[in-house]
């Protein structure tokens, strides 16, 4: 492979792992902060998708992005609104928000399950206009996904550090205590799901604009993915605060982009990426409990060659 094809590869990489960053930025605030599995994650990307696309379709490819974000605060709320105010288990109410969507981004899209956009003005083709005859010409998509993960980035630093942030984390950190102080759960777990659809659906929005087409199954995996992402991300970073955290999130993303990018170089049949997504969640999740196991037989096999270096020493003596 040369340098050009590394180059190639590199990018595309970089380029999916910044648009999947969104969602894994997502969970960060859902999965870490708030303590949340929010399994709704596939549906509300789609919908972000279906939404943006079917809003700059219509004309308007820059407000395709708050709309989409609005969809994705909606679909927080009611996963939310299931958990807190109908006593729906958090996994379940994943669950039936992701199977409700299905029927909801259809209807979106037209009682379509595909959606074409080669003829749409969207936020990319606009910037690539813009850039044109300059040497950033070909990196349009690579700048917009890089803006919009920054931009999510120094949001959670700051946001995190306020007192509702400081409450969304007491709230996933110990929602005993915070039910026994002024903090109210139920409105921080609403605020925390709303935001960090927000980021969902942006994510999607951005990637079904970038690509130029919808499909009802371009959020399928996410979830998958996004966690993966985030534990690989954990991995590298196990220390520091929310910014290190959250580029590590950012990290981790790009890294498991890299590697289903270099699957596909490998002419790696389609439906075995799903088996390779399930191992490298498999693999980020049982690392940090099998390198600590691995230590303890480590410091067990030490302390029985000590014991037998003296078993060995009485019986000389």
């Amino acid at each position: 492979m040369d340098m050009a094809a590394v180059a190639t590869l590199v990018q595309t990489a970089l380029e999916l792992g910044l648009f999947s960053a969104l969602t894994v930025l997502a969970l960060y605030l859902s999965y870490s902060m708030l303590n949340v599995c929010d399994l709704s994650t596939d549906g509300c990307f789609t919908m972000g998708a279906t939404v943006g696309a079917v809003v700059a379709i219509a004309g308007h490819p820059y407000l395709s992005i708050p709309a989409a974000m609005l969809a994705g605060v909606l679909s927080g709320f009611i996963t939310a609104f299931l958990q807190t105010k109908m006593g729906v288990d958090s996994l379940l109410a994943g669950i039936i928000v992701n199977t409700a969507w299905y029927s909801v981004n259809i209807a979106i899209m037209g009682n379509s399950s595909l959606l074409n956009m080669n003829t749409t003005e969207t936020v990319f083709s606009k910037l690539k206009s813009a850039l044109e005859g300059t040497f950033l010409k070909g990196q349009y998509k690579l700048i917009i996904a890089a803006i919009a993960v920054i931009l999510v980035v120094v949001f959670l630093s700051f946001f995190l550090r306020t007192r509702l942030g400081l409450a969304i984390r007491a709230t996933g950190n110990n929602p005993d205590m915070v039910k026994s102080s002024s903090i109210n759960p139920v409105f921080t777990t609403i605020v925390g799901l709303c935001i960090a659809n927000a980021f969902t659906a942006l994510g999607g929005c951005l990637l079904a604009q970038s690509q130029k087409s919808v499909n009802i199954d371009i959020g399928t995996g996410m979830v998958t993915i996004a966690l993966a992402s985030l534990l690989i991300g954990n991995a590298f970073f196990t220390k520091g605060g929310v910014t290190i955290k959250a580029v590590g999130a950012v990290l981790g993303s790009f890294l498991f982009r890299l590697v289903y990018t270099i699957a596909l170089r490998f002419n790696m049949p389609a439906y075995m990426l799903k088996l390779v997504s399930s191992v490298i969640v498999v693999i980020a999740i049982s690392g940090p409990y099998l390198k600590n196991n691995m230590n303890l037989y480590k410091r067990r096999l030490q302390l029985r060659r000590q014991g037998n270096i003296i078993n060995t020493a009485k019986e000389e003596r």
